[in-house]
This record gives C-alpha cells, sequence and structure tokens, in this order.
C-alpha cells in the first residue's frame, strides 16, 4: 500500500462551519439555493457556479462531469453545452439528470435532481452574445466528446473556424449548441456537521406543490 493510501482511513475533516434548521430555510427551493449561492461568492469560493452533472444513457450506465450553471430560477437550472456531445446524448435518451453544487469551503452542498428540457433558441441566443469570443469560436471548432486525432488537429480545426468567421463581428450560435434546464423534482440542502450528524433538508415535489423534509445524514 502506498503511504498515501494508507493515510485514507484517517483522512476526516470535522465539520463545524453552520447549521441549517428548517425556521431558516427560505420559503422556496430557488430563494435558498439564491441566498446560498450569493454567500458562496461572497465567500469567495473558486467558480460557484460549477457544479457536478450526472446523467445516464439508455443502457443506464451512469456518467458525471464538471459543467457551470448559467441560470436558475423557479423553473429550474440551466447550463449550455453541444447537443452532440455524451450528455447531450444521455439527456435525449433518458430526459433525466441530477447536478452538485459542491461548495467544499463552506461544508455545504446542494443537489438538484429532475426532468430536462432544451432551453428556447432566444434563451441560447441571449448567453451565447455574453460568452468571449474565444469560446463562440471554440464551440465551432470542438466535436465535443468525439476521438480526435490529436491536439494539434483540433488547434487545426479552430484555426479554420477563425478564418471562416475572420470577418464577421458577431460570430453565430451553432446549430448544434444550445441550453438544458433541468426542472428538479428534488433540491436537497445540505450542511456539514459534527459527528456527521449533517442537515439534509429537502425540497420535494408532490404533484402542484413542495414540501420540505428532514432527512437522516
Amino acid at each position: 500500500m502506498s503511504e498515501a493510501n494508507a493515510v485514507l482511513p484517517s483522512m476526516r475533516v470535522s465539520y463545524e462551519a453552520g447549521a441549517l434548521d428548517e425556521s431558516s430555510l427560505a420559503d422556496t427551493w430557488h430563494e435558498q439555493l439564491q441566498r446560498w449561492f450569493d454567500e458562496a461568492v461572497q465567500a469567495d469560493v473558486v467558480e460557484p457556479n460549477a457544479m457536478v452533472l450526472a446523467t445516464a444513457d439508455a443502457d443506464g450506465i451512469p456518467s458525471s462531469r464538471t459543467v457551470l450553471c448559467k441560470g436558475f430560477d423557479e423553473r429550474g437550472v440551466v447550463f449550455f453545452t453541444n447537443y452532440t456531445s455524451a450528455k447531450s446524448h444521455d439527456l435525449q435518451s433518458t430526459r433525466v439528470a441530477a447536478a452538485t453544487f459542491p461548495w467544499l469551503s463552506l461544508q455545504r452542498q446542494v443537489n438538484v435532481r429532475g426532468t430536462v428540457d432544451k432551453v428556447t433558441p432566444a434563451e441560447t441566443a441571449e448567453y451565447w452574445q455574453v460568452r468571449p469570443r474565444g469560446s463562440q469560436l471554440g464551440a465551432w471548432a470542438s466535436p465535443q466528446s468525439r476521438v480526435v486525432a490529436s491536439r494539434a488537429a483540433l488547434e487545426s480545426s479552430l484555426q479554420g473556424i477563425e478564418r471562416r468567421f475572420a470577418d464577421a463581428e458577431k460570430v453565430p450560435v451553432p446549430p448544434h449548441w444550445g441550453g438544458w434546464r433541468i426542472r428538479p423534482d428534488v433540491v436537497e440542502f445540505w450542511q456539514g456537521r459534527r459527528d456527521r450528524l449533517h442537515d439534509r433538508l429537502r425540497f420535494r415535489r408532490t404533484n402542484d406543490l413542495w414540501v420540505v423534509e428532514r432527512l437522516a445524514p
């Protein structure tokens, strides 16, 4: 056993940064998410809008990766990607996803689970306009999730796209690119506590109503 593996069983942190109780919870999941997100920004959490997105393919094989949340409101949580990517193929097959905001420095996490829909073309266009030009060009150049021959081949593709749009003041949205919205049925707020007796409060949709439940850690 390596020295690193030998110390793994004893590696732990005592979570004592805060607590979460029903009386302090916002009235809705999206208001509570906004509250915690604002606190993550104020605490200088690195990329506070980063979330781990979990999907599964038609055979139930799971995948996860980190993406950036680009919006949330009462309708759900939004991110953008290539519609031909592996994650999009999963979402088109199953129409469900889960995402976790891992705010480790605050000893908090938020988990969102629900069905997915593509955002409207207007929403995609609105976000596309605020993307850096380099990111726009990259979205055209990258055949996301496909095997590429080399880094040089990828850079050559980007150079070709740069030439294609060299005279364009604005780069158009690729037809294969856009947003997904997770429409949650469950949103869980997790606050680490001492002795692993963590606080877990869950908003769960029942028909058109939301209920709040406390889960055992």
